[in-house]
């Protein structure tokens, strides 16, 4: 099998590629874009490749862009669906020491953490359009929005935490825990204090 055809057959398995991709199967990355001169693929954004007439999905590209960024506060709200205003600007967090793409992109708004608290309340979710990304659990984002709340929309905060609230899936421990970890108890406590 050629190599156009090793590409081929890797995009109708998956509706994307990145660069590191074909380089695992032995590929030269100079194959993709000889493959996009000839309009077999598309390149949506830097490392990441689609047949012609796939839709660009930003959730996918943004989260391939670095192994540790992660939708947070209302992005990841509304992967909840306590936050129904679809994301103009996303929000994304990355470990303190993150420098990369992402900090040029104007269309992400960048939150920083400890390397020790990336991780806390990560899951994977799919996209409308299929595909894996990395997204913090539904307490994990309520901590977030609580600790970032001079950032956000205020209408947009205090619809979320009614959500979450009258929700009767919330996990209360689960938040208090990750809130003792984040060092916002006390914040988090306050905010619940005032709807009771």
């Amino acid at each position: 099998m050629n190599n156009e055809n090793k590409i081929l057959n890797l995009l109708k398995k998956n509706p994307y590629i990145t660069t590191k991709e074909v380089e695992e199967t032995g590929i030269s990355r100079r194959f993709l874009s000889f493959l996009v001169e000839k309009n077999k693929i598309k390149r949506l954004s830097r490392g990441v490749y689609s047949l012609p007439d796939e839709l660009k999905d930003e959730y996918f590209i943004i989260n391939s862009k670095s192994k540790y960024a992660v939708f947070s506060n209302l992005t990841a709200l509304y992967f909840h669906g306590l936050c129904d205003r679809i994301p103009i600007k996303y929000d994304v967090t990355v470990k303190n020491d993150y420098s990369g793409s992402l900090q040029k992109n104007r269309d992400i708004n960048l939150y920083y953490v400890k390397k020790e608290h990336i991780n806390l309340g990560l899951f994977n979710t799919k996209t409308n359009y299929g595909n894996q990304v990395r997204v913090y659990d539904i307490e994990r984002s309520i901590c977030d929005i609580i600790k970032n709340k001079n950032k956000l929309d205020l209408e947009l905060f205090n619809k979320a935490i009614r959500g979450y609230y009258y929700s009767k899936d919330k996990n209360t421990s689960k938040l208090y825990a990750y809130a003792k970890k984040l060092a916002i108890y006390d914040k988090v406590r306050k905010t619940f204090e005032v709807l009771t």
